[in-house]
């Protein structure tokens, strides 16, 4: 291992903002939520037109900081838009850049990230990579198989946060993060609950795809009877139906918020809709853990809770009692994605990791 001290800058795009955030090693110097203008970002027709529009604006903010991008070693990006990969590293090539184009998992902000970073090190010199895209999946063969033939499942969870907690909490606590079993739920605006065995997520639940637990604003698993009627009622729009399933439904669905906080504070007022929805909702998160639970077949280190929701006592009480039982409950708040690219990055530079080549191939294309 070298004692060179590399410069990292860590890109995250979202849906109206890019996080940024630069690291010395594994020192963060800075970060900053780059807001984008939300009339400007309506004069483009889709998501791949706002990449110089983006990457502008995350050089106009580094200058901000007294950052000259020459200055940056390695750029590393919440890769996104691929086919379904592998965890870990990726050179950001010529193949990859390609589907991150195409957005071959699907039109998202995340398929920028490459893009950015290929052009930023293209323009001002240094490496450019992506570390553990949205798009990983390590899933179980049997995990994939669904009640009708040719409807797989697959793997769309928050990967870099999953990935780094059981990293984090493996360091902790001196083990070896392949060597063990976790339940790791994430829950924060969506929520994922995943089964780690010895360094893989091996199932979980599809949060792109409407599987598990509802959300601030999913729907979640539904009765799929009761979802094709609402498909075939009278005026039925295909649009305003997935809007209501991915963008409308769970917590704002029934409560009109997405806010935690103020379903929280309606439940002390003694709003008992409030308390059964939101209830269900953690009461979902806990089925989702317990069917993990059997997937490892019981046998695992910890389940650890995630995410921005986990900083809240009600949450973890409720689970607390009911999945308490299965293994020690962990509670690691909050979101580290940027640490965790910036941390990917960091074990590339240093020989520590070898990082992959993309090649377009899936890693599972059907039985």
């Amino acid at each position: 291992m070298t004692n060179k001290s590399y410069l990292i800058l860590a890109i995250n795009p979202g849906s109206t903002s890019t996080k940024i955030a630069v690291f010395e090693n594994e020192q963060e110097q800075f970060s900053l939520n780059v807001e984008h203008d939300a009339e400007v970002l309506k004069t483009f027709a889709d998501v791949q037109d706002q990449l110089e529009y983006r990457k502008k604006t995350i050089v106009e903010a580094l200058e901000s900081k007294g950052v000259d991008a020459a200055s940056i070693d390695v750029y590393v990006g919440r890769g996104g838009g691929l086919v379904a990969v592998d965890s870990g590293a990726f050179v950001v090539t010529d193949r990859l850049l390609e589907d991150a184009r195409k957005g071959m998992a699907g039109q998202h902000p995340a398929q920028l990230g490459s893009q950015i970073c290929d052009a930023l090190a293209k323009q001002y010199g240094g490496e450019a990579y992506i570390y553990n895209a949205p798009d990983v999946d390590e899933y179980d063969s049997i995990s994939r198989v669904s009640g009708l033939k040719g409807v797989y499942r697959q793997c769309h969870i928050h990967t870099l946060n999953q990935k780094e907690i059981a990293l984090r909490y493996a360091a902790e606590h001196d083990v070896d993060y392949d060597r063990i079993n976790l339940i790791i739920c994430h829950i924060g605006g969506g929520i994922s609950v995943t089964a780690h065995r010895q360094g893989r997520m091996v199932d979980g639940n599809d949060i792109i795809r409407g599987e598990g637990p509802m959300t601030p604003t999913r729907a979640g698993s539904l009765p799929t009877i009761d979802v094709l009627d609402l498909c075939f009622k009278d005026g039925a729009n295909k649009k305003a139906i997935k809007d209501r399933l991915t963008k409308n439904g769970g917590l704002i669905d029934h409560l009109g918020t997405a806010d935690a906080r103020e379903v929280e504070q309606r439940i002390k007022n003694g709003d008992a809709y409030a308390r059964i929805v939101y209830d269900a909702m953690l009461y979902q998160v806990a089925k989702n853990a317990g069917a993990c639970a059997a997937t490892l077949k019981g046998e695992l280190e910890a389940i650890i809770l995630t995410g921005g929701m986990a900083h809240s006592e009600y949450i973890v009480d409720f689970l607390r009692d009911y999945i308490g039982w299965i293994a020690p409950l962990v509670v690691m708040p909050g979101e580290f994605e940027m640490e965790a690219l910036a941390a990917g990055a960091l074990r590339v530079a240093r020989g520590e990791e070898e990082p992959r080549l993309y090649t377009g191939a899936p890693v599972w294309n059907g039985f």
